[in-house]
């Protein structure tokens, strides 16, 4: 969401921007929310002056009255409450107008970065840089459920019956893994400085608006039916709520998050072999981190955060790519944005494991989060980021340390956490 001042000063900068992001529907916006901030402003100016004006002539009717001036006394009472009709036939206006002015802001996209690639869609996106040595081994890698189910670590038929399409059970060594995988993930951050959070896992729709478009909105959250509730597809949306209406004072900044939750997203469109079993569910668990600071930290932090996801899977021996978003496959609320993306030895490409945001001041525009700092006031910057969520990292994992016998190594970081275990075998078959 971006400030109302600048839309007003650069509308031309605003429409290019929105342009660059392929939504040329929404050029109208820009000109529509010029005419009804103009319109506002004049109203409010309007009723600052009735204002002042009533105050003035309201203290000369008792003046008038003591002269024995009632005839003047009255009429100058009948302007006082005719003022006061229009004051609040023009803050019903104001509300009305104000109302609409914010629902079109919030449609209005971010001002991206001047590095973000311009194109269509994420067929556009651009790699930055690799990181390890993708291996395809000399035997064949099969489908990450199978995998699962030779080790006996996956149930999905049950899943359906409970709970439909979308769901799984995960069980015994699989199950401890998916665990395993999420305390490391959680230990890692917590030794890199971040502070650990379990949030709440349902937010108000104030939060919700927030933190996310519209768009993304209808795509993603489910509501609870007859609450003012709905369900988190991260973590991230309910730490940054927790900053709402917050004033930090600026040497408390920067604050560095991590927080684990379950997630719970519709997932809208999803087809194919590569988004069944548990690469696109409606149900998962993360390890998020989130940095709250000063404007001109975020870009810095935005490096760092990315960072400590590549650096989390190259601990594991997860070969890993970084990819640029280009402008049309920015969420509205994002100014810069890049996926860490894990080779995938089956398909012999890599493919999206976490995504990294930068989403300058809009967030804390919606939510009110802003900064002490000598001179006043200001909005804080946000950014998150996904250290790990395991059932997509589990399809990397168990793709790059499954060995040819179809037992899986299991790397020293995850051992302490796997029992002492080495390795994950095969069951006997009964």
């Amino acid at each position: 969401m971006i400030d109302i001042k600048f839309l007003r000063t650069e509308p031309d900068l605003v429409k290019e921007n929105i342009k660059k992001k392929f939504q040329d529907e929404k050029l109208p916006l820009v000109d529509e929310v010029i005419e009804l901030d103009k319109e506002f402003r004049e109203s409010k100016t309007r009723a600052e002056y009735l204002r002042s004006q009533r105050n003035k002539i309201s203290k000369q009717i008792g003046a008038l009255m003591a002269q024995g001036k009632k005839e003047e006394a009255e009429a100058t009472k009948k302007q006082v409450t005719d003022m006061a009709e229009e004051l609040e036939a023009l803050t019903v206006k104001e509300n009305e107008l104000s109302e609409k002015i914010d629902k079109i802001m919030r449609i209005i996209p971010n001002i991206i970065d001047p590095s973000v690639p311009i194109g269509k869609d994420d067929s556009e996106n651009v790699e930055i840089e690799k990181f390890g040595e993708p291996v395809v081994p000399d035997f064949e890698i099969p489908y990450h459920v199978d995998i699962m189910e030779n080790l006996n670590g996956i149930e999905l038929d049950p899943a359906r019956d409970t709970s439909g399409n979308g769901f799984y059970y995960l069980r015994g060594d699989i199950a401890r893994l998916h665990s395993a995988i999420l305390s490391y993930a959680r230990d890692f951050m917590i030794d890199r400085g971040f502070t650990y959070y379990i949030p709440p896992f349902m937010i108000r729709s104030s939060v919700v608006t927030g933190v996310m478009s519209f768009s993304e909105m209808e795509n993603m959250m489910y509501k609870i039916e007859g609450e003012d509730l709905y369900l988190i597809g991260t973590s991230e949306h309910s730490m940054i709520g927790k900053f709402i209406n917050t004033i930090t004072d600026e040497d408390q900044l920067p604050q560095t998050l991590t927080s684990y939750s379950p997630c719970f997203r519709k997932e809208v469109g999803a087809h194919g072999i590569e988004e069944r079993g548990v690469y696109r569910i409606h149900q998962f668990e993360k390890q998020e981190m989130i940095v709250v600071c000063k404007p001109e930290e975020s870009k810095a932090w935005y490096d760092k955060l990315w960072q400590n996801s590549v650096d989390f899977f190259r601990s594991l021996d997860i070969p890993v790519r970084t990819l640029e978003c280009c402008s049309g496959d920015l969420a509205d609320l994002k100014v810069k944005s890049c996926d860490v993306e894990a080779w995938s030895p089956r398909q012999k490409k890599y493919f999206e494991v976490g995504s990294c945001s930068n989403l300058g001041d809009a967030q804390a525009r919606r939510l009110g989060i802003r900064i002490r700092g000598e001179n006043g006031n200001y909005l804080a910057h946000t950014l998150n980021n996904t250290v790990v969520a395991p059932p997509r990292m589990l399809i990397a994992f168990l793709e790059n340390n499954l060995n040819e016998d179809g037992t899986i190594r299991i790397p020293l970081p995850l051992r302490m956490y796997m029992g002492g275990k080495s390795l994950i075998e095969v069951p006997e078959k009964k």
